[in-house]
C-alpha cells in the first residue's frame, strides 16, 4: 500500500459515530468488529431483526471458510466461539461427469497435508456464525447494533455523511459502508452502477444426511447443467450447492423431499451410502454482478454489495471477508496517521487494493462455469486431460491448494494472523 500525504480531518463536524455500516449479513459484522478493535466507533444498521438467524434448529445453510478467513475471525474473537461446531476441510476432489454415469475417470485431488498451515478451510453453519457475530457485537463497547432498521436515504455534507432510517432517526458518520448485498441501496443512492449478467442457472442448496463417513473431503462434480458441490459438515452430513438450469431448478424445488432425492441421487452418486434431506431447502439465482466502483464520496462497498460471483469456487464469503480485512486496515491506519478517514484518497487505497482481486476471481469463476457447464465432447476431453495434468504436477497442485486456502495475493494483516 502507498502512503500519500495525510488529509486532515475537518473540525466542523461532530458525527454520531466514525463508521456507519448498512447491512448485517456476514461481511458487515466482521467489518464492524475489525474496525472497532482498531479503535473506531461503528454503528451497524441491519434491516433484519436480530432473532431471524439465531434459532437453534439446523436449517441447512452453511459456508466454506478459507484458512485466511478463519484467521480474520480468530483475530476478531469469533472463531474460538464457533470452532467446536465447524468441520475441517481435509481434502477436495474435483471431477467432470454426467448424471447416471458417475464421475469421469479424470480427477483433481487436493490434500491439506500438502501445505504446512493446516486444513484448507472449515465448513460452518450460518446459525452458529451469526450467533457468534451477534454476541461479539453486543459485547463490544465500540459497536452500536441497530437490528430491524433500514436506511431510507443518505446525504453527503462536508466532512461527513448522514443517513435517515425507517423510524425517521438520523445518524451521521465520517464514512458510510454498504454491506447490503447485490441490490445495494447504498450503492444505488451513491450513483454506483453495476455490470453483470445472469447465467440461466439456479443454485439449489440444502443439507444431506448420509450413511457413510465423508472423512472431511469436499467434492465438486461438474455436470453439463452446472456444478454440484458436496461439502462436509460435522457428523454424517454434507451441504450441497447444486446448480441447474433455471426451469429445471424450479421444477426440482417444487418436488417433495422424496422426489428431490430421486433427481439428486444420479448426480450425487452412492459413495456416501443412503442419503436423505436434512433441514430446509433453498434456491438462489446465479449470475455475475460487479459494482462499477467500490467507492463514492464518503461511501465504500464491501461483500456482495461490491461483487457477486458464481459459487462454484466457494469464494463469495471469503472475498467479502477479504474486503472487510482490507477496508478495516485502510481506515484504521488512516486514523492513526491523523487523516480524514472518509477522504477520497483514503477510500481510493481500498479500491486499488481490492478491485484487481475481485475482478480476477469474477473472470475465473465465469470462465470455469462456461467451460464446464456443457456437454461438448471436445471440451469434456480437454477438461479431463487438464484435471489429470494438474493432478500430476505437485508444485502446481500445491499452488491451487494455497489459492483455495486463501493464502495467495496481497492479504490484509488480519488474514496473515497479524494485528493491524
Amino acid at each position: 500500500m502507498d502512503n500519500p500525504a495525510p488529509t486532515r480531518l475537518s473540525e466542523t463536524m461532530s458525527p454520531d459515530t466514525d463508521i456507519l455500516i448498512a447491512g448485517g449479513g456476514l461481511t458487515g459484522p466482521a467489518l464492524a468488529l475489525a474496525l472497532a478493535d482498531g479503535g473506531l466507533s461503528v454503528t451497524l444498521i441491519d434491516a433484519r431483526p436480530a432473532n431471524t438467524r439465531t434459532k437453534p434448529a439446523f436449517d441447512g445453510r452453511a459456508y466454506a471458510l478459507a484458512l485466511a478467513s478463519r484467521r480474520l475471525l480468530t483475530a476478531t474473537g469469533v472463531w474460538p466461539v464457533v470452532a467446536d461446531t465447524s468441520q475441517p476441510i481435509l481434502g477436495i476432489r474435483i471431477t467432470d461427469g454426467r448424471a447416471n454415469s458417475g464421475p469421469g475417470r479424470h480427477s483433481l485431488c487436493f490434500d491439506h497435508a500438502e501445505i504446512e498451515e493446516g486444513p484448507m478451510g472449515h465448513m460452518l453453519e450460518d446459525r452458529f456464525l451469526y450467533r457468534a457475530y451477534l454476541k461479539a457485537m453486543q459485547d463490544h463497547p465500540g459497536i452500536t447494533h441497530l437490528p430491524g432498521r433500514a436506511v431510507c436515504s443518505q446525504r453527503v455534507a462536508g466532512a461527513g455523511v448522514s443517513v435517515r432510517l425507517d423510524n425517521r432517526q438520523t445518524l451521521s458518520g465520517a464514512v458510510l459502508i454498504g454491506c447490503d448485498g447485490r441490490h445495494s441501496g447504498v450503492a444505488e443512492r451513491a450513483g454506483i452502477g453495476r455490470t453483470g449478467w445472469g447465467y440461466g442457472q439456479t443454485s439449489l442448496v440444502c443439507a444431506i444426511e448420509h450413511e457413510l463417513p465423508h472423512r472431511g473431503v469436499a467434492h465438486q462434480h461438474f455436470m453439463p447443467a452446472g456444478p454440484l458441490a458436496i461439502l462436509p459438515l460435522p457428523g454424517n452430513r454434507v451441504s450441497i450447492v447444486w446448480s441447474e438450469r433455471d426451469r429445471a431448478a424450479r421444477d426440482i424445488q417444487a418436488l417433495d423431499d422424496g422426489g428431490y432425492l430421486d433427481v439428486l441421487r444420479p448426480r450425487f452418486g452412492d459413495f456416501l451410502g443412503n442419503i436423505s434431506v436434512s433441514g430446509q431447502r433453498f434456491t438462489y439465482p446465479l449470475g455475475l454482478s460487479l459494482a462499477n466502483s467500490f467507492i463514492a464520496e464518503r461511501v465504500a462497498l464491501a461483500g456482495d454489495a461490491a461483487h457477486g460471483v458464481h459459487p462454484l469456487a466457494g469464494q463469495g464469503l471469503n472475498l467479502g471477508l477479504r474486503d472487510a480485512g482490507a477496508l478495516a486496515e485502510v481506515l484504521i491506519c488512516a486514523r492513526r496517521r491523523g487523516e480524514d478517514i472518509g477522504a477520497g484518497q483514503v477510500l481510493a487505497r481500498y479500491q486499488r487494493w481490492r478491485r484487481w482481486d475481485t475482478a480476477t476471481m469474477a473472470v475465473a469463476t465465469d470462465g470455469l462455469n462456461r467451460l464446464f457447464s456443457n456437454d461438448n465432447g471436445a471440451l469434456r476431453l480437454a477438461r479431463g486431460l487438464g484435471l489429470s495434468a494438474v493432478n500430476g504436477l505437485p508444485r502446481l497442485r500445491r499452488a491451487f491448494i494455497r489459492e483455495a486456502a486463501g493464502l495467495t495475493g496481497d492479504l490484509p494483516a488480519l488474514m496473515q494472523g497479524r494485528q493491524i
